[in-house]
């Protein structure tokens, strides 16, 4: 009797095997860091921040604000947020006088300007001129 095609299909099944454990604890962790971020929204701003820092310089010394936009036609009339998308991050820090726009997806800064702070209902946001 010929043993090899017991052996080929013994091969089959164990790469199979080992194919099917390494997505599953891929999916797992993913799962897990998933689970993590919804549970602390810290740790999301956390993982925004460190993709931020990877593009520009922030402020060391302040913990900033970090909003999701929601509803880009709201707010497009003002300059800074003109080629705003719902999701996009905006990342406030008011000592720093530093307004960042972020679009995580594509991992690339929008926009970049300062804030004038006056009183909080007057607060804007001059955009940095495109180079």
């Amino acid at each position: 009797m010929d043993k090899r095609p017991v052996i080929l299909a013994f091969i089959i099944l164990a790469l199979l095997a080992i194919g099917g454990s390494g997505a599953g604890i891929y999916y797992y962790s993913e799962y897990q860091k998933l689970s993590l971020r919804t549970k602390d929204p810290q740790v999301e701003i956390k993982e925004i921040l460190d993709k931020v820092g990877k593009l520009i310089e922030l402020p060391e010394a302040e913990e900033p604000t970090v909003a999701t936009v929601q509803d880009a036609e709201q707010i497009r009339n003002q300059p800074f947020f003109a080629k705003a998308q719902n999701g996009y991050r905006v990342i406030l820090y008011t000592n720093a006088k530093l307004a960042i726009l972020f679009d995580e997806q594509a991992n690339k800064l929008i926009n970049v300007g300062s804030i004038n702070v006056g009183t909080p209902s007057a607060a804007q946001v001059t955009p940095t001129p495109e180079l």
